[in-house]
């Protein structure tokens, strides 16, 4: 009987211990997957895929892609006014 007692709390050991593990992975992987969303939104704001040479573009794409940001928040907020 002591030996199945063994066993088992050697069983919930291991476990809680890899219950541990996963936990810690899991806020690790959410961690940086926020981080390299937000440096992907960045990097879309700020226009870094555009050839640099032309700033006429890069800053034509910064000011359409903020008043699309701008004119969506816009809309979100218009719409939960209306219908809520």
């Amino acid at each position: 009987m002591s030996k199945n007692k063994d066993s088992k709390e050697r069983q919930r050991e291991d476990a809680l211990r890899s219950l541990d593990r996963v936990g810690a992975e899991s806020e690790t992987i959410a961690g940086s997957t926020f981080v390299r969303m937000a440096d992907r939104a960045k990097g879309h704001m700020s226009a870094a895929d555009k050839n640099e040479d032309d700033q006429i573009e890069v800053w034509g794409t910064r000011i359409g892609r903020g008043a699309g940001l701008v004119f969506a928040i816009g809309l979100v907020i218009y719409l939960v006014v209306t219908y809520l």
